[in-house]
């Protein structure tokens, strides 16, 4: 599952979403739980996950100096 998750920094992408950081998220988080799809009492721990990753990936995109892409 996990690698199926596309590389979101240049030159791989050009441009990144908010739904490109979730999608990867939400792989993510798929694996490492082992839910597709958590039952009810697992639902909030899920989606707070979720949450926080998108964050660290959007943080750690925000923070990347790729050398050679847009005039770096």
């Amino acid at each position: 599952m996990c690698r199926n998750i596309k590389t979101l920094r240049p030159p791989y992408a050009e441009t990144v979403t908010e739904d490109d950081m979730r999608a990867a998220a939400l792989q993510y988080v798929r694996k490492v739980s082992g839910f597709r799809a958590p039952a009810a009492h697992n639902q909030a721990a899920f989606d707070e996950a979720v949450e926080r990753v998108t964050a660290a990936t959007r943080e750690l995109l925000d923070a990347l100096v790729v050398k050679g892409a847009h005039g770096n």
